[in-house]
C-alpha cells in the first residue's frame, strides 16, 4: 500500500488552481467531489511562485489549497517544484542553464531547463526540498512526495565536462585503464590529463542522433548525465526524507525513455509512477509492455499511474479523442497489470499556452456536463468499489523478458552492422508474441534473481555485463528455458567485443558459432525453414534486418535459411544444457513465427493462456490473499463472446457469469 492514510486506488490527478481565481477553485472542489477524485498533486511547477526571489520563500497560496482540498475530503500528492528553474535565478546565475548538444548556451524558457550539475540549481532545488519538508511534514493531507517531473534531457557545459571527468576518476581511477577501456590507440584519440576529456556532443565524437566515433565515451556520457539527474533527485529526496521518513518518495518516469538507467533510479524511489501517453497507433501490447516494466523496476511492487490524459493529448502530430470507453478501458489496462492509482494530467484545462488543448477532467466549458467528465466520473465510482479487493495485488508472470538500459544505449551507438534494428521494437516483438496470446510476462533487470521463471527471454543481448554469462548458465542448467537473438554476446559492460568469436561468453552454452553477421536493407526478406515441424513451428516464415551466418556446435538445428548463399545453414538452434535449454534466434523473425515459438516453449513448461478469446481481447490476473482476479479488456470497438469453463463473479456489475459471455466494444470484465 503506497500510503495507508488512503487505502483505495487513488483517484485523481495535476491540478494547477495558481492558473485559476476563487471562484474557479469552489467549482472545482464540486466536480471533484461529483467525480470521485480524492488525490491532487499540487505544486508540479510552481517554483517561480514559492520563490520570487532568492531570499523570498512563499508557501501560504499553497497552504490555503491544501487545507481547501483536504476539508472535502481530497489529499495532496505533494510535487517539490523543480522542474522549471525560476527567470531570476536564470538571470542572476547563468550556469543553471543548459548547453545543448550543438554546445549552445539555452536561454531561459521552455521546462526541463536546468543544469543537473549546476551548483545554482542544485543548491536551490535540495532548498526549497528541504522547506517543503519542514513545512509540511505533519500535515495529515499529504499523501506522498513527487519530486520534479519527468527528468530527462543532457547538458554538455562546463560543469558537465567537469564533472564528466570527476566521474571518470572515480570510475577508472588510472588514465591508463580509461585509455584501455575506451580503445583511445584508435585514431590516436589517447588522453594523458584527465582534462583533456570533453563531452561527446557535436563539438567533439557525436553527430546526429546516437552517431559517435567513440561507443566507449558516448556510452559513459550517457551513464554520466542518468547518474546526474539521478543526484539531483537524491538531493531532493533525501532534504525530504530528514523530515519525513515515513512518507513515500517519487518522481514520475516515462516508460521506455531513452535517456535514463530506470532500473539504477528505481532502487532510489519508494514507489515507482509513470505517466502513459500512447499515440493513436501505439500497438495496445507497446502499452502493456511498459506498464509491465515499470512493475518490473521494483521486482513485481504496484506501481502508480501517474499521468494519462482523459480524453486527448496535444504534443503529438495527431490528437485523437479517446473514443467513449477507452479512457475507462486503458485506467483498467494499467490496474491490471500493476497500477495502485489512476492519475490524469490534467484535472482542469490550461487557458493559455502550449498544453490548452491537453484534455482534462474539467473541459473549458467549465461544468460537469460534458462525455470526458461524465467517463471520469464513472470510473471513479467504480474504482471506490473495487479497491478493498485489488489494492497492493500482484502479478505472477512464469515468463520474464529482460530489458536493460546500458544494453540499449550500447546497440544504439553502434557503428554497423545496420541502423535498422531498434531495441525496443526487438524486445516488444517477443513481448507481442506471448501478449497475443495472453501469456503474462515480467519485464526485468539483468539483475534479477531468475530462479521464480521457467523462460527467460534476452533479446538483442548485444553486451554481456560480468556475471550474467554464468547466471544464465545456472538458470539453465536447473531447467529453465533461455531464449535470446541475433546481436548478442557481442561486446562487455565497456563495449569492448569480446574476442574468440560470437556470441562471446554465450557461445558454449548455445552451442553455436556465428561467424559473420549480414545486414540488408529491411525490405529485403529471407525464410526461416523449419526443418521438421515441431509442435506449431512448421513450414516457412519471413525474416529480415540482420542474418547471422551460423555453425552448430552441439546446438540441435530447428530452422535453417530459405535463400542467399547461406540457404540451409543454421538460422533457429536449440542447445541441451543440464535439465534446461538455450534457443537462439539468428534473425528478426515475422510475428507468427514468434508466436508459434514461444506457444511451444510456454506448452513445455505447461505455461498456458488465462482464457481463450477473440483476437484484440487482453487477458491478464492479479493476485491478492490467494484470489485470483482477471480483468478481460476488449480493445474492439465491436462486441465479443468467449467461453467461461467455471462460475465466476464480475466485481464492475456483481453479476454471476458461466458459459458463453458478452462484453461490449472497448468493455473490460474483472472476475473473481
Amino acid at each position: 500500500m503506497i500510503n495507508d492514510k488512503l487505502p483505495k486506488i487513488w483517484y485523481g490527478g495535476d491540478y494547477n488552481p495558481e492558473q485559476w481565481g476563487e471562484e474557479e477553485w469552489d467549482e472545482d472542489v464540486r466536480m471533484f467531489k461529483l467525480a470521485g477524485i480524492d488525490v491532487a498533486t499540487l505544486n508540479v511547477f510552481s517554483w517561480a511562485t514559492n520563490q520570487p526571489n532568492e531570499d523570498t520563500y512563499d508557501f501560504v497560496w499553497l497552504d490555503e489549497h491544501i487545507d481547501r482540498l483536504y476539508k472535502n475530503g481530497i489529499y495532496t500528492c505533494l510535487a517539490t517544484s523543480t522542474a522549471a528553474h525560476p527567470a531570476w535565478m536564470a538571470k542572476k546565475y547563468p550556469d543553471v542553464l543548459r548547453v545543448d548538444f550543438q554546445g549552445r548556451k539555452r536561454a531561459f524558457g521552455g521546462r526541463h531547463n536546468s543544469c543537473p550539475n549546476s551548483p545554482t540549481y542544485r543548491k536551490y532545488s535540495e532548498r526549497i526540498a528541504d522547506k517543503l519538508g519542514e513545512r509540511y511534514k505533519d500535515h495529515p493531507a499529504v499523501l506522498i512526495w513527487h519530486v520534479s517531473n519527468e527528468y530527462g534531457g543532457y547538458c554538455y557545459c562546463d560543469h558537465c565536462a567537469t564533472g564528466f571527468r570527476e566521474w571518470l576518476k572515480e570510475k577508472y581511477e588510472t588514465i591508463d585503464v580509461l585509455n584501455k577501456t575506451w580503445s583511445t590507440k584508435f585514431w590516436g584519440h589517447t588522453f594523458y590529463e584527465w582534462d583533456e576529456i570533453v563531452p561527446p556532443n557535436a563539438l567533439s565524437e557525436e553527430w546526429g542522433a546516437n552517431n559517435t566515433s567513440f561507443q566507449g565515451i558516448s556510452l559513459d556520457y550517457r551513464r554520466f548525465q542518468s547518474d546526474s539527474l539521478l543526484e539531483c533527485y537524491k538531493l531532493e529526496h533525501n532534504a525530504l526524507k530528514k523530515h519525513t521518513p515515513d512518507l513515500p518518495i517519487t518522481t514520475n518516469l516515462m516508460g521506455t525513455y531513452p535517456e535514463l538507467d530506470y532500473f539504477k533510479w528505481a532502487k532510489e524511489m519508494d514507489v515507482v509512477s509513470w505517466d502513459n501517453y500512447p499515440a493513436y497507433d501505439t500497438p495496445h501490447s507497446l502499452t502493456a509492455m511498459r506498464h509491465d516494466l515499470m512493475r518490473g523496476l521494483k521486482s513485481g511492487l504496484p506501481f502508480m499511474l501517474m499521468e494519462q490524459t482523459p480524453s486527448q493529448q496535444n504534443w503529438q502530430p495527431y490528437n485523437s479523442l479517446k473514443r467513449p470507453g477507452v479512457m475507462r478501458l486503458w485506467s483498467y489496462q494499467a490496474v491490471a497489470r500493476g497500477a495502485d492509482t489512476v492519475l490524469f494530467f490534467q484535472l482542469r484545462r490550461s487557458v493559455g499556452a502550449c498544453e490548452k488543448y491537453h484534455g482534462a477532467v474539467i473541459e473549458h466549458v467549465g461544468h460537469e456536463h460534458t462525455r470526458v467528465f461524465k467517463e471520469s466520473a464513472h470510473v471513479g465510482q467504480e474504482l471506490a468499489q473495487l479497491s478493498d479487493k485489488l489494492l497492493d495485488a500482484r502479478v505472477h508472470a512464469k515468463v520474464a523478458i529482460v530489458f536493460d538500459w546500458d544494453n540499449r544505449w550500447a546497440i544504439e551507438l553502434s557503428s554497423g552492422p545496420s541502423v535498422a534494428p531498434d531495441y525496443v521494437n526487438e524486445v516488444h516483438k517477443y513481448y507481442d508474441a506471448l501478449y497475443q496470446q495472453n501469456i503474462a510476462a515480467d519485464m526485468i533487470s539483468v539483475d534479477e534473481d531468475l530462479s521464480q521463471y521457467d523462460i527467460v527471454i534476452a533479446p538483442v543481448l548485444y553486451m554481456v555485463k560480468p556475471g550474467y554469462a554464468k547466471k544464465i548458465e545456472e538458470f539453465t542448467t536447473n531447467g529453465g528455458t533461455f531464449v535470446t537473438t541475433f546481436f548478442s554476446g557481442i561486446v562487455n559492460e565497456n563495449d569492448l567485443v569480446t574476442t574468440g568469436g560470437y556470441p562471446g561468453e554465450l557461445r558454449d552454452m548455445l552451442g553455436i558459432w556465428v561467424e559473420e553477421i549480414d545486414a540488408l536493407a529491411p525490405e529485403h526478406k529471407n525464410q526461416i525453414v523449419v526443418k521438421d515441424k515441431l509442435g506449431k513451428l512448421e513450414g516457412s516464415y519471413e525474416c529480415n534486418l540482420l542474418f547471422d551466418i551460423i555453425h552448430s556446435e552441439g546446438a540441435d538445428v530447428i530452422a535453417e535459411y530459405g535463400s542467399d548463399f547461406y540457404k540451409g545453414t543454421p538460422v533457429v538452434t536449440s542447445n541441451k544444457v543440464g535439465s534446461g535449454k538455450a534457443v537462439y534466434v539468428g534473425t528478426s523473425p515475422e510475428a507468427s513465427f514468434l508466436q508459434d515459438l514461444l506457444s511451444n516453449l510456454s506448452e513445455e513448461k505447461g505455461i498456458q493462456a488465462l482464457l481463450d478469446v477473440p483476437h484484440g481481447v487482453e487477458v491478464t490476473e492479479r493476485w491478492k490473499d490467494g484470489k485470483a482476479y482477471t480483468f478481460v479488456m476488449n480493445h474492439n470497438s465491436e462486441e465479443i463472446t468467449f467461453e467461461l469453463d467455471s462460475t465466476r463473479e464480475e466485481l464492475l456489475t456483481n453479476k454471476t457469469l458461466s458459459g458463453s459471455v458478452a462484453l461490449e466494444g472497448y468493455g473490460v470484465m474483472i472476475l473473481e
